[in-house]
């Protein structure tokens, strides 16, 4: 055979082995932030299983395929529900992983318990979304498994636990008794079902709360750019802590408006616009001491691939990731795990294969439960609580959370540090 033979040869070698493709939907609100991260973490990974030879399945090598579904779904339940099903009817998708907004991730997976697709939500943290359906319908909605983030009521318990440091801080160093909470909760369905039992714990004298007062409850739209009269009404209530669930825009405009009205008030909970490294560019650099919860950061290794993922997610896309990010990247490799130990795309085996899930990835262990849902708490998948200090992300919780006889902590974490006009306003 001559070179051209030879070369000819290679070449249908080749694409042979990469004639069976895997088609996964990547679905998120991609003109916004937390749509592109999903994009870019299911990029990084999708990139690197490849490289590495695919997915190896009855001795045939399957290339992983990405198909970019933007629904839309901070503007449109109804966009989200057509844009899944388009993907899956016209664009023949195998998998779906990602979405967002829960009210329409509610309606993405009817949707895909209709086709019985496989759908790995890296986005939503709404209760209902797996309790009421995996449970009691499981042959309908089998389908669906969280990875990211743990569902709102274990968001809760995380942020709560980071007020407490905020509020043992006000404590200590401003000797403030009883700190006045405000509680700033954008209207999404996630939140609705949690703030009731966060004011009760908060309220509740110790051990079984904090022995807070919370002085009302604001309830802004997750897509408001403008939260100046919410902010003001929390500082004529006196509130000296702003306990916050925002996970859309209404996050940056918080951050601009409450650093440029020096609020008094410090501020912790979730702020996913706050996860991304340009928060302060976002805010006009008025963001500083702004704390959210988060589920990576630069400097922290939760597992040994946090920072690598972390160095290369920079490197690839200059930025860092937030959770819909890191979310959908340890996703898709749950999904090739899954379905190397099925040794099908069959559904059935492959749901079964997720459900006997054990994987260490860039956030933590990730174990499912009953109902699908991605255990959480030491030794599983916790989160971290993070602060812009001096220009940068520094990671404070946790540091020395006692978990029975069990302290947890992260190398890396500092202290909490209040904002020095909130210092100033209520020093005594």
């Amino acid at each position: 055979m001559n070179k051209w033979g030879v070369l000819v040869s290679l070449v249908l070698l080749s694409s042979s082995a990469w004639a069976q493709t895997i088609r996964i939907g990547v679905l998120g609100p991609m003109a916004y932030l937390q749509g592109r991260h999903t994009w870019y973490g299911a990029t990084l990974a999708a990139e690197e299983i490849n490289r590495a030879g695919g997915i190896q399945l009855n001795r045939r090598s399957y290339r992983i395929e990405l198909v970019r579904v933007d629904t839309n779904e901070m503007v449109s339940v109804p966009d989200a529900a057509t844009a899944v099903e388009r993907a899956i009817v016209a664009q023949r998708i195998d998998f779906l992983i990602g979405g967002f907004r829960s009210e329409a991730v509610l309606a993405m997976t009817e949707v895909a318990a209709e086709y019985r697709k496989i759908f790995l939500t890296t986005g939503s943290a709404a209760v209902g979304l797996t309790a009421g359906r995996v449970d009691q319908n499981y042959g309908r909605y089998k389908y669906i498994f969280r990875v990211s983030p743990y569902k709102a009521t274990d968001i809760i318990q995380t942020t709560l636990l980071q007020l407490g440091e905020v509020i043992q801080t006000l404590r200590q160093q401003l000797n403030i008794p009883q700190p006045k909470v405000a509680l700033l909760v954008e209207r999404v369905l996630a939140w609705d079902p949690v703030i009731e039992p966060a004011s009760r714990i908060i309220s509740a004298p110790p051990p079984q709360g904090y022995g807070a007062e919370v002085v009302g409850v604001w309830r802004p739209s997750a897509v408001a750019t403008d939260l100046t009269s919410e902010l003001t009404a929390i500082q004529r209530a006196g509130a000296q802590v702003i306990f916050t669930l925002l996970s859309g825009p209404a996050g940056t405009a918080f951050g601009r408006e409450w650093g440029r009205l020096k609020i008094p008030a410090a501020t912790v909970g979730a702020n996913v616009d706050a996860q991304q490294g340009t928060w302060l560019e976002a805010t006009s650099n008025l963001g500083n001491y702004v704390a959210t919860i988060n589920f990576i950061a630069p400097d922290i290794a939760i597992t040994p691939k946090t920072i690598p993922f972390v160095v290369n997610f920079r490197t690839r896309f200059r930025e860092i990731p937030i959770y819909t990010a890191s979310g959908t990247y340890d996703a898709l490799y749950i999904l090739a795990d899954a379905l190397k130990r099925a040794n099908s795309l069959e559904a059935d085996a492959v749901i079964e294969a997720l459900e006997t899930t054990d994987y260490v990835g860039v956030g933590g262990r990730y174990v499912f439960d009953k109902l699908h849902d991605v255990k959480w708490g030491p030794g599983y998948v916790t989160g971290i609580g993070v602060q812009w200090v001096d220009g940068r992300m520094v990671t404070f919780w946790p540091r020395n959370w006692r978990v029975g006889n069990q302290l947890v902590g992260y190398a890396g974490t500092r202290p909490y540090q209040l904002p020095p006009w909130v210092v100033e306003a209520w020093r005594r």
